[in-house]
């Protein structure tokens, strides 16, 4: 007797979900809720779990705990929005329970809430069998209307990115190969490490468009370039040229890996939370980024010394 074996991404997932739910509530880096008369509330959930999303003898606690927050402000910010209030919920098997683990990542979420202004007010702590399960959910709120899409993008817009890629996956590259943060945390290695364990949310760039009314779509590298750069896509029914020449890869990736695998890296390597956005052609002066390329009727090519080629979606994926 065979036992049927299903195929499919976890993006493929979501789309299903997307036809048996409204569509306009789902699709994007946060759900947009009607909350007054001049305000949209935005709510996220992320999920980390461990030895997917985090290893234990690669972190410290109080860094995960920043992570943990660090990766819905992400979300946050990529919808043109300001962080709130949070809930956290965790599953913690028993030998860490016993340990002062908890209090250390608790240390860790509260020192950025505080830097952004977020308040604990709620959430759930239960027991877990064997891995440590943390769940988090930010709420935020935007003007009315004036959440920042993944569909909003027209054909001839400039495409930028703000901060330097690839910093966070060149990290994780180091970690798997055994390398761990020295205790000065001052060698590029150091600075990529603690780029993939602390990141930071882009909440100040995310104001300023907000405020100036540059974007036209957003959203935030945690997948890749390559990955994230196909959601606007294709949210916003386009295609987009990138010119690789304009790339901003990060300088300690190029020091430590070479100029080949840093660029490979900031193409397709996830955990970055840069925003990549869109501005028309009129608004795209001053804007607080790198300038990469442009929105086209189809496809999406990246233009090096080769000449043009299809950029493929390579970034990370939890089921291929």
């Amino acid at each position: 007797m065979s036992t049927k074996v299903y195929v499919k991404s976890e993006f493929d997932f979501i789309h299903s979900l997307r036809r048996r739910s409204p569509a306009s509530l789902i699709g994007d880096d946060c759900a947009v809720l009607p909350k007054d008369a001049a305000t949209d509330l935005l709510i996220t959930a992320d999920m980390l779990i461990e030895d997917i999303d985090f290893r234990l003898d690669w972190t410290k606690p109080e860094f995960l705990g920043h992570k943990a927050l660090a990766v819905s402000l992400s979300d946050i910010a990529a919808m043109g929005g300001r962080p709130i209030w949070a809930m956290l919920s965790i599953g913690v098997p028993e030998t860490i329970w016993k340990s002062d683990f908890v209090d250390r990542f608790y240390n860790g979420w509260f020192e950025l809430a505080a830097e952004c202004g977020v308040e604990l007010v709620g959430g759930d702590l239960s027991r877990a069998p064997d891995k440590l399960v943390i769940d988090s959910i930010v709420g935020g709120e935007v003007a009315k209307g004036r959440a920042i899409r993944r569909s909003g993008t027209k054909i001839g817009d400039r495409i930028f990115v703000s901060g330097s890629l690839g910093g966070a996956a060149g990290g994780l590259k180091l970690l798997e190969s055994g390398e761990r943060l020295n205790a000065e945390m001052t060698t590029s290695s150091d600075l990529l490490i603690i780029k993939q364990l602390k990141p930071c949310a882009q909440l100040a760039v995310s104001n300023i468009l907000q405020t100036l009314q540059l974007a036209t779509s957003m959203i935030d590298l945690s997948d890749g370039l390559s990955s994230d750069l196909a959601h606007i896509c294709s949210e916003s029914h386009v295609g987009a040229i990138i010119q690789a020449e304009k790339v901003p890869v990060d300088d300690d990736l190029q020091r430590v890996f070479g100029t080949d695998t840093a660029f490979d890296l900031a193409l397709h390597g996830g955990e970055d939370f840069a925003l990549l956005f869109t501005v028309s052609p009129e608004n795209s002066r001053d804007v607080p980024g790198a300038c990469i390329g442009e929105i086209t009727e189809s496809g999406i090519d990246i233009v090096d010394g080769d000449g043009t080629r299809p950029l493929e979606p390579l970034g990370f994926q939890h089921f291929n």
